[in-house]
Order: structure tokens, then C-alpha cells, then sequence
């Protein structure tokens, strides 16, 4: 047994700063609560299951209580407008954890919030694992940053963000290690938990290109294309559950364009200009006076745009930098940067006009290539993501965001 001690003991300590950046995660955005002081000078309780629940986590709650259901509203609710109402329009791989971890006993609601925070913590794990699990300048800025991340305030919030991340980062895992099982394992999890897993798909694709460097080119583009096949599955998955509750396979098509007008490509360019202008501050406008930190937070979506836009061309071009230099990538770069690219666009080219800042957090993936960038990029990036950070959780907790 002596000889297993030190082993135990890296391992622990292999874990120890995925665990404070966890933690320091989470500090921040209290202190980001405590601060957003609603309009009748209450404060909002971070620890409480409330502070995380917007919008779609009622669906996300109700898929886990009671599975999917789809309705004409006039049949319920008289005075509402002759569309589809149900929660058809939200995926079940996330409500589906939730409805495991509810098994031990806990509530629904706090059941969320344990996987969301488990997958939390299992992001930075395997974020450290991909840097190295070495701690240099590089790695522990590259953790901070993450610790901040832009849009990062849905990955505490009772949202798929956070587990579908996770599994993307597991993908990358995989390809990384040459494991086909592990890579279609976590395209299957993404795409099952969000429209935006859907890039796994693409990446695993195109992996055949950049990944399975010891095996032929037949046995390459199998395993690209199987396990590609394999993550679409998670998106069948979903829509079997949905037909199995409405005896429709096109339940999701259906409420998304009856009741959100979504479906089809769009111009991602007008998508871009319509998320920029959208009138957040009119949602929230109580007539007790505002402090400071709400008040110029109601308009932090167009910064968010900004910084996710230079987040993205940060990473192609230390990859482009990379190649130029030493011309390659190695393979969890190369992925990451695929996924960086497909999950900024796809909200734009599917219509996101209110959801996008939160899709956008998925591009975490992309700190795999941070760890690359010149600690004169790193620092300044951290500070402007810490700052619009605290901007964008203010207008989270103070109920606006969906």
C-alpha cells in the first residue's frame, strides 16, 4: 500500500486548482448578487435556488418533473395568442440529470443547481487536464480567465450551459487520447443537452483531418464519421422523447416557429445587428431609483458582443500564429478551435436574437488555446472579461437577461 501514497497525493493535489478556480467562480458572482440591489433595496440571496432560476429553467424543471408536453395555448390560457405553448422547444439531456440527481432525495430545483455546479467544477477539471496539470503563468491565468469567463454567469444558473461544456471539453478529451468512445460520448451529452452541441458534429468531421494520426486514412474518416454519428444521436434522442409525449416527430420544429418564429437559416450578419440593439433596458425599469451598477448594466449586452467577437479572433489568430511558427496545432488545439469558430456563428445563423450571450459561454473550449497567448494578451483579457463579467451578471440578477 506505501508505494499508492504519493500517487494519491498528485491526484489530490492534481485536483487542487480546478477546485479554487471553482471556488473563486463562484465567490465572484456573489459578490456580483450581492451587489445587485433590486428597486425596493433588497438583495438577491446567491445561495438560494431563486437567484439561478430564469426563464427557461422553468421548462428545463418541468421536462424533469413531468417530461415533455405540447399544447395549442387557447386550450389553457384564454386570453393567450393561438400559437403552441409546452416545453418541446428545450432538449433533455440536462433535465434528465437533474432528474437522476433527484432520486438521492433533493428537490428539483436544487438538484439543478448541483449538476450545474458539478459541471462547473468538472470544466475546469478537464480544462486543467488539457492545459498540462502544471501551474505556470500560461495555465493559472488561462484558469482565472476561465474563472470569469464571458457570459460565464449562465454557467451557475439552472441552464444545460454548464453540463454541455463539460461534455464538449470531454470530446476534446477524447480526441485527444485517441479514444474514439470517449470523443462520441461527449458529442452525444452536448448535443443532447443544446441546440449549440450540435458543433460537436462538425468537429468530429472534420477531425478526420487533424486527429487519428496512427491509424490509416480508411480507419480515420470511420472513426470521424462514426463518432459523428454517434453525437448526432444525442439530437434523436431528444426528438424521441418528444415524439414519444406528443406523437409528433417535428414537436421541436413546431413550437419554434409558431410560437418564436425561428426555423431555417438566417443572415447572420442582420441576426448580429438585431442582438446588438435589442432593447434590454426596457424590461427592466422599476420606478425606485436604480444604483449605479444596474443602472449601467442594462445595455451590457453590446460590450458582451465586443469582447466575444475579439475572444474569437484572439483564438484564431494565436492559432494562426502557432501555425506559422511551428506548423502544427496539436489536436486539442485544433478542436478547440473549431469549436470556438462553429459556436460564436451558429446562434446568428440559427436566430438567437435573446439567448446568444449564454450559447457564446460554450466558447470556454477555446481556452485550451489561451494557455498559448502572450501574458501581454492574457492580462489584458482577463481584466475586460472581469469587468464585463460583473456588468453582465448585474443585469442577470437583476432580471433581465432570459
Amino acid at each position: 500500500m506505501e508505494p499508492n501514497r504519493p500517487e494519491r497525493r498528485d491526484w489530490r493535489r492534481g485536483l487542487l486548482p480546478p477546485a479554487v478556480a471553482w471556488l473563486i467562480a463562484n465567490l465572484v458572482t456573489w459578490l456580483v448578487a450581492k451587489e445587485s440591489v433590486a428597486g425596493d433595496g433588497s438583495k438577491v440571496a446567491y445561495w438560494s435556488t431563486a437567484a439561478r432560476h430564469r426563464w427557461d429553467s422553468g421548462h428545463y424543471l418541468s421536462i424533469a418533473k413531468t417530461g415533455y408536453e405540447m399544447f395549442w395555448c387557447r386550450d389553457r390560457y384564454a386570453n393567450f395568442p393561438d400559437v403552441m405553448c409546452g416545453n418541446v422547444a428545450w432538449f433533455p439531456g440536462y433535465p434528465m440529470s437533474v432528474r437522476v440527481v433527484s432520486a438521492s432525495g433533493l428537490s428539483y430545483e436544487t438538484a439543478a443547481v448541483v449538476v450545474t455546479e458539478m459541471s462547473l467544477f468538472g470544466m475546469f477539471a478537464v480544462l486543467w487536464w488539457l492545459l498540462g496539470a502544471r501551474l505556470t503563468w500560461a495555465t493559472g491565468l488561462t484558469l482565472a480567465i476561465g474563472t470569469v469567463f464571458p457570459g460565464g454567469i449562465y454557467l451557475h444558473a439552472m441552464f444545460p450551459i454548464a453540463t454541455a461544456t463539460l461534455a464538449l471539453l470531454v470530446c476534446i478529451v477524447g480526441l485527444r487520447r485517441g479514444s474514439w468512445g470517449i470523443a462520441a460520448a461527449g458529442g452525444f451529452v452536448a448535443t443532447s443537452c443544446h441546440p449549440v452541441g450540435a458543433v460537436a458534429v462538425g468537429m468530429l468531421i472534420l477531425s478526420a483531418f487533424f486527429a487519428w494520426q496512427r491509424d490509416t486514412r480508411p480507419i480515420r474518416f470511420a472513426k470521424a464519421g462514426s463518432s459523428a454519428a454517434i453525437a448526432g444521436c444525442g439530437v434523436l434522442w431528444a426528438k424521441w422523447l418528444m415524439w414519444q409525449a406528443t406523437s409528433h416527430w417535428d414537436a421541436y420544429e413546431t413550437i419554434q416557429q409558431s410560437s418564436y418564429g425561428q426555423g431555417g437559416l438566417r443572415q447572420p450578419f442582420d441576426e448580429m445587428r438585431m442582438a446588438y440593439g435589442f432593447p434590454f433596458s426596457d424590461w427592466y425599469r422599476p420606478k425606485a431609483h436604480l444604483p449605479w451598477l444596474v443602472e449601467h448594466s442594462l445595455a451590457a449586452h453590446r460590450t458582451q458582443l465586443w469582447l466575444n467577437i475579439a475572444f474569437m479572433l484572439l483564438v484564431l489568430a494565436t492559432a494562426a500564429v502557432r501555425l506559422v511558427r511551428n506548423r502544427r496545432l496539436d489536436v486539442a488545439e485544433w478542436a478547440a478551435l473549431i469549436l470556438t469558430v462553429e459556436i460564436f456563428w451558429l446562434p446568428f445563423f440559427a436566430g438567437a436574437e435573446m439567448s446568444w450571450y449564454r450559447n457564446h459561454a460554450q466558447m470556454f473550449v477555446g481556452l485550451v488555446l489561451v494557455r498559448r497567448m502572450s501574458r501581454w494578451i492574457q492580462v489584458p483579457l482577463l481584466m475586460f472579461c472581469a469587468i464585463q463579467y460583473v456588468f453582465l451578471g448585474a443585469m442577470f440578477f437583476a432580471g433581465v437577461l432570459v
